[in-house]
């Protein structure tokens, strides 16, 4: 569980990474984008709720 939690927290630092390039260059962020992070975000929260109750 520990190294899918890694995993996740690794794909968002670089969805962020894109999103933070795409303002830089002056572009909008794409309301769909808010989505992805958002799922992210409930990966990691989902995986370590799972976690503290497997322990």
């Amino acid at each position: 569980m520990l190294y899918f939690l890694i995993a996740v927290a690794v794909l968002l630092l670089i969805y962020a990474g894109v999103l933070v390039s795409y303002v830089r260059k002056g572009r909008r962020i794409p309301p769909a984008a808010y989505l992805v992070l958002a799922g992210l975000n409930g990966l990691i929260l989902f995986g370590v709720i799972a976690w503290a109750v497997a322990r």
